[in-house]
């Protein structure tokens, strides 16, 4: 795997919500509306049809309001001041469609914005903000069967703590007998455990999937990945031995004990996005007689001579966005196929590095587990 791939792939993360000087009004439709992703009861900030967002923020004090979009929170759309102490703008074009990070900068602090909800990212509560997406429908909240996120605390001698997990279990579990694959999901640099079921929305996909019997019904399970235990930039310094002790010597054989699984390689899968993917890559080749699926989302790709002599996945799956490098995903899946593999590629359409390319990718990832 590439570790300039995910360094190219975070960049482009980074420019994606940079906004300069305001758009004319003239070119901006006026239909604006509370983000789905607002506090309760308030109507900023905004989106419109065209994919535009409007921010207002009250702080009559200040001098200088900006909004900062995007992974690490770049750029920025300035925001003009009223005599009513409200600070007012829009960004310079539309966004691109799903989830977003951003924050204020209000005379050189960094600060939430008190309309929109919160999310971890960039290793910190940031504020969030949902551009409607055209086929938002597969992550939407839908009156199907509803499976569980459950927080779960395990024990972890390696770390002399108990560590925290979220594990997705699909409607019907625990009626009866059955035991279930599970799929160890992985976050990015910058998010932890929470961030697969917040932004990602991974248990509305799964829910809609098996009501539509799409997939056989699996566990999911999401851990923090140790990521943002190294600073921006220095992810080659990552060193994977701590958390793949937790991952394969405690947290898995945890879920074994205290949930209805299938325990074996054949029935379990990991996968994660971006820096998770650069984790899941180095942990399933250390670790082949674990995994029998792997995929890494926006998170770099394999290749034959690595998986040379080592016990044969089931499946590789390799996804990113068509604005970051679907070359490299296609051309590395066109190899692994040579050699015998069996791979499969997926690039969403008008995407960069973001949530929303990665629901995406866990959409066309789930039907392929576990057959």
């Amino acid at each position: 795997m590439s570790l300039k791939f995910i360094t190219i792939a975070l960049s482009l993360a980074l420019s994606t919500g940079i906004c300069g000087a305001q758009t004319s009004s003239e070119s901006v439709k006026d239909d604006f509306k509370p983000s789905a992703l607002n506090q309760p009861g308030q109507e900023f900030p905004q989106v419109n049809s065209q994919g535009y967002a409007r921010f207002r923020i009250h702080a009559p004090k200040a001098d200088s309001v900006k909004v900062s979009l995007g992974l690490g929170g770049q750029g920025g759309t300035r925001l003009a001041k009223g005599t009513d102490g409200f600070f007012t703008g829009t960004t310079s074009g539309p966004m691109d469609e799903g989830f977003h990070y951003y924050h204020l900068t209000i005379d050189g602090g960094t600060f939430n914005d008190p309309g929109a909800l919160n999310f971890y990212g960039s290793t910190r509560w940031e504020s969030g903000i949902e551009i409607p997406a055209k086929d938002q429908d597969f992550y939407a909240l839908k009156d199907v069967p509803h499976g569980n996120v459950q927080q779960i605390l395990f024990p972890s001698k390696s770390t002399n703590t108990s560590r925290r997990a979220y594990v997705y279990t699909p409607p019907g579990y625990g009626k009866s007998s059955k035991k279930y694959p599970v799929l160890y999901l992985q976050h990015g640099w910058g998010e932890d455990e929470t961030a697969w079921s917040n932004q990602g929305r991974a248990n509305l996909i799964m829910d809609n999937l098996i009501s539509e019997g799409k997939v056989k019904p699996f566990i999911i399970v999401m851990t923090y990945g140790m990521t943002n235990e190294i600073k921006w930039g220095g992810m080659r310094n990552f060193k994977i031995d701590a958390f793949q002790t937790v991952l394969t010597e405690e947290l898995i054989p945890y879920v074994d004990a205290n949930f209805s699984t299938l325990a074996n390689r054949d029935s379990r899968a990991m996968a994660g996005l971006s820096m998770g993917g650069m984790e899941t890559h180095t942990i399933t080749l250390n670790k082949p007689d674990l995994f029998g699926y792997y995929a890494l989302l926006s998170g770099g790709t394999f290749n034959p001579a690595e998986l040379k002599d080592k016990a044969k996945p089931r499946l590789i799956f390799l996804s990113c966005g068509s604005k970051e490098r679907p070359e490299g995903v296609k051309n590395a899946v066109a190899a692994l196929k040579e050699a015998g593999y069996n791979a499969v590629s997926y690039v969403s359409d008008n995407t960069a590095h973001e949530f929303l390319t990665w629901r995406r990718s866990l959409r066309e990832l789930a039907p392929l587990l576990f057959n």
